[in-house]
C-alpha cells in the first residue's frame, strides 16, 4: 500500500485524464509499430490524432476527443506526437495538424484536417456503424 492509493488517478498519474486516459500515447516508432501490428487485422474503428504540443488547434480539442471517448467506447484512440514520430506523420501525408486519421484493419477509411469537432464526430459515427 503505497500513498497513491488515497490519491486521485488525475494527481498521481498526470498523463491520466479521466477519459484521455482511453487514448494511448505512441511515442516512438516501435511501439507505432507494435500497436499497428497488433490492431491491423481487427475490424475495430481506430481514430489516430496527430497533434503537436506547440498546436493550439489541438489542445482545443482535446476535451472533444475526451467527450468522443465517452460516447464511443468500443472505438480506439491513439495520439501521435508530429514532432516525436515525423517518420509516422509523413507516411500519412500529416502536412497539417491536427490531422485525425480513421482506420479499420490497418487501412485508412477517412481523415479530418483541422480542429472540426462535429466533422470529426459525424465520421466516426458514419464508420463505426458500418462494421
Amino acid at each position: 500500500m503505497g500513498i497513491t492509493n488515497s490519491i486521485p488517478q488525475e494527481i498521481a498519474n498526470p498523463t491520466s485524464k479521466g477519459s484521455e486516459s482511453r487514448i494511448k500515447e505512441v511515442r516512438n516508432k516501435d511501439d507505432w509499430k507494435a500497436y499497428y501490428n497488433n490492431h491491423k487485422d481487427q475490424d475495430k474503428l481506430v481514430v489516430i490524432d496527430f497533434t503537436a504540443t506547440w498546436c493550439g488547434p489541438c489542445r482545443s480539442m482535446e476535451p472533444a476527443l475526451a467527450e468522443l471517448c465517452k460516447l464511443f467506447t468500443d472505438v480506439e484512440f491513439v495520439k501521435i506526437d508530429v514532432d516525436e514520430l515525423q517518420d509516422v506523420a509523413a507516411e500519412y501525408g500529416v502536412q497539417a495538424m491536427p490531422t485525425f486519421l480513421l482506420m479499420k484493419k490497418g487501412s485508412q477509411v477517412d481523415r479530418v484536417v483541422g480542429a472540426r469537432k462535429d466533422e470529426l464526430k459525424k465520421k466516426i459515427e458514419n464508420h463505426h456503424r458500418s462494421k
